[in-house]
């Protein structure tokens, strides 16, 4: 038994034949197949060009001012920006871009801010929610500002931003 290749040389290969769709054949099949659809008189082109925007309405909106309260409000902001001066200790990066920061929570000036800190027996564990408290009431228009601290989910370093990965070298 033996495994012979045999090779063949052309000159030229045919083109495939062109996609054509003819519209009136297709409508003919259709309607001997006994399909019942559009029964419009709308001829092909006309059904090709293009319809109103259905997203004319849409795009002519407004946008809405976010609320100062809320998500993405100024008060938010204000007090992730006073966040952002608070550094670790132990790394030369904000406690922000670290990851410790969860959530800011801000309704009617009352501030809730969530945060972890990088293990339970971190050496500022009983500091620093002392210092994120304060450092939030002290915007002005926050009266009262309350730091919930949790363990669950744990710091890792994938909470960093880029920003403090590129500090840090990790990038």
């Amino acid at each position: 038994m033996t495994n012979e290749i045999k090779t063949e040389t052309v000159e030229s290969v045919e083109k495939p034949a062109k996609a054509r769709v003819d519209l009136d054949a297709m409508a003919a099949a259709q309607q001997d197949s006994g399909y019942v659809g559009d029964n419009s008189a709308e001829s092909a082109g006309a059904k090709l060009e293009r319809k109103k925007d259905y997203l004319e309405g849409f795009l002519a909106q407004k946008p809405v001012a976010p609320d100062a309260n809320g998500a993405g409000g100024d008060l938010q902001e204000a007090i992730i920006n006073a966040l952002k001066e608070i550094y670790d200790p132990e790394i030369p990066v904000n406690i922000y871009d670290l990851g410790l920061i969860y959530n800011v929570e801000v309704n009617e000036g009352q501030a809730i801010i969530t945060m972890t800190l990088t293990t339970p027996h971190c050496p500022v564990a009983e500091s620093m929610p002392g210092e994120v408290e304060l450092r939030a009431a002290a915007v002005p228009g926050i009266m009262d500002a309350e730091v919930n601290l949790v363990w669950d989910p744990p710091w890792s370093p994938a909470n960093m931003s880029d920003e403090a990965r590129l500090e840090l070298g990790m990038l």
